[in-house]
């Protein structure tokens, strides 16, 4: 009984996630899932992608959080369009939330012609893996004071991984990680998946990054609108 229930709930959780997808493909929107531990920078990465990626489509942001609402103030002090999620207590967010969250935030076409909903998942590297939310971009953040075995602990969430994230590499030479062992894990769970060192406090390799996402979101775009899915 308890497995019924749990395919039920996610049966009804993907359901939901492909109608936000195809409400916010409709708008001229892409979703990109923010996925990571507390603490590994998922808002200091948006903070310092906001003014580089307002140059080149609309920009809004979902926060994730157990309680309070200082994650989406700190966006909204960068001059951030955001709205909070607090689960109350839920590890990870699912398609529902997302869904209310896109009525709250009203994404009209953007005037750019194109724009992209940044939504940062509560912190954590195992419930998250589970559930859609209507993104086209999966992002999974890793940063080096968490140590370097995470991919072969943490498998599952770093399986659906369309990119991953080396966040806070410039305290990587205080600290013992090997960007090599996580190379050797990801090929072993997500062969050929891109990998961006980065530190989102010094902007070091933050471009390449917004380069892969901006490229990769919009010709998921294009592809969905060309399918007419």
């Amino acid at each position: 009984m308890k497995v019924e229930i749990g395919v039920k709930a996610l049966g009804a959780n993907e359901r939901q996630a492909e109608a936000n997808r195809r409400r916010l493909r409709e708008a001229g929107w892409v979703a990109v899932n923010l996925l990571s531990s507390p603490g590994s920078g998922k808002t200091s990465l948006i903070e310092a992608a906001l003014p580089r990626l307002e140059a080149v489509c609309a920009v809004a942001v979902v926060e994730g959080d157990v309680e309070t609402a200082r994650d989406a103030e700190r966006v909204a002090a960068a001059g951030g369009r955001a709205v909070q999620i607090e689960t109350r207590g839920a590890c990870h967010l699912d398609a529902r939330m997302v869904a209310r969250a896109l009525d709250e935030l009203e994404l009209g076409r953007p005037a750019s012609g194109w724009g992209l909903l940044l939504v940062e998942n509560v912190g954590n590297l195992v419930c998250p893996a589970e559930y859609l939310l209507g993104e086209e971009l999966r992002v999974v953040l890793l940063s080096t004071p968490e140590g370097d075995d995470k991919v072969a602990k943490y498998p599952e969430v770093f399986r659906t991984a369309d990119a991953v994230v080396l966040n806070k590499m410039d305290l990587a030479p205080y600290l013992d990680f090997r960007v090599e062992r996580v190379g050797r894990d990801l090929a072993a769970v997500r062969p050929g998946v891109p990998v961006f060192p980065l530190s989102a406090r010094s902007g070091e390799g933050v471009e390449a990054w917004l380069e892969w996402l901006v490229r990769n979101a919009r010709e998921r775009l294009e592809l969905r609108k060309s399918a007419g899915a």
